[in-house]
């Protein structure tokens, strides 16, 4: 391109024009919410609460979902207006619950993987069964808690209906993501012992640097839609729930790394909890594994192994065609694999 000054005066001009209908945009929009679904909190301990979404009619599927998010941040992504995948399980006919991590500080730094999935999980579940009186639920976990929720179906089968993750690391041997890379690096005896309670900002920089290229062409891409409200309340949307940021208690985060990103204990089947060692051949409830074919944060690499290593003889994979992230708001999340999920759930539900 010849940048002479007429052609840089142009596209000052223009940007300038971008910039002030995105201002009216925004004065437009004012304060954008998540998490809209109607829902009503039902149990809670300590930090840790679950939620059940109301329903305008009954549900066709009699069994109910419990759902659990990953830890590093909320699951507020999974009930975005206009994007919600579990408005659209609601609208499928599921009757969902929904658990929220809470907020841990520098007083939780000793809560333990234990007291996570032997404790809360294990509670959660226990009070879904007692008040739905069934002795089985569905259980469904995304990323981080994918894998948690794995460790709980192979510790208690018998209290879970079917599986469902999505987008969930399992084999933590390959090195086909920087993340994966960091991790052998990381001194996380040191940076435990040093803050406690790990801050979600410093989670959220070393997430950054996976693609910082990504840091720059959003805010770039964002420019030729400064008046379009509807795109710009959906970039809002998600950029307020990016920067809400649980913080993640130590001792959780010391095993977490060491066992599984350092050691990889779980696919071997070498991994411990609470002194009992978690036998995937003993996760034996059916079993649906979502992946996204262009996932750069949980590679198809590390999602995939667990298919050969758990007892289930019911067991499927969904590849969705996307990314890591569209797998809760991307459009097709919404029109087939919303819909292929709750219609899979319900066939297990009889």
């Amino acid at each position: 391109m010849n940048w002479n000054p007429a052609t840089m005066m142009d596209e000052l001009l223009s940007t300038t024009q971008k910039l002030a209908k995105g201002y009216e945009t925004l004065e437009q929009i004012g304060d954008v919410q998540v998490a809209t679904t109607p829902k009503d909190l039902v149990w809670q301990s300590d930090k840790v609460k679950m939620f059940h979404y109301r329903r305008d009619t009954p549900a066709t599927c009699k069994i109910p979902v419990l759902v659990s998010f990953a830890m590093l941040n909320r699951h507020d992504v999974l009930d975005l207006e206009g994007r919600s995948l579990m408005k659209k399980l609601l609208d499928e006919g599921l009757d969902i619950y929904i658990m929220d991590w809470g907020y841990p500080t520098r007083a939780d730094r000793y809560l333990t993987m234990e007291d996570y999935i032997d404790g809360y999980m294990n509670d959660a579940v226990d009070y879904v069964r007692k008040s739905n009186k069934v002795d089985k639920i569905h259980k469904m976990g995304i990323c981080q808690a994918g894998t948690y929720s794995m460790i709980y179906a192979s510790l208690y089968p018998e209290k879970l209906q079917t599986l469902t993750t999505y987008v969930a690391p399992y084999d933590f041997g390959t090195r086909s993501c920087m993340l994966y890379k960091w991790t052998e690096f990381i001194d996380v005896d040191t940076l435990v012992d040093s803050v406690g309670t790990v801050p979600g900002s410093m989670i959220d920089s070393a997430f950054s640097m996976l693609k910082p290229s990504m840091n720059i062409s959003k805010y770039i891409g964002i420019m030729d839609s400064l008046d379009n409200k509807d795109k710009m309340e959906n970039f809002l949307r998600m950029e307020k729930w990016k920067a809400d940021l649980p913080a993640i208690p130590g001792e959780m985060y010391r095993k977490y790394i060491k066992d599984l990103f350092r050691d990889n204990l779980l696919i071997q089947g070498k991994m411990e909890l609470g002194g009992r060692k978690i036998d995937l051949k003993k996760m034996t409830v059916p079993f649906l594994n979502v992946y996204a074919t262009e996932d750069t944060i949980i590679p198809n690499a590390s999602t995939l192994p667990i298919m050969d290593k758990i007892g289930s003889k019911d067991k499927e994979t969904y590849a969705f065609p996307g990314g890591h992230i569209g797998v809760f708001v991307g459009a097709k999340s919404q029109k087939e694999l919303g819909p292929a999920v709750a219609k899979w759930v319900s066939e297990r539900s009889k």
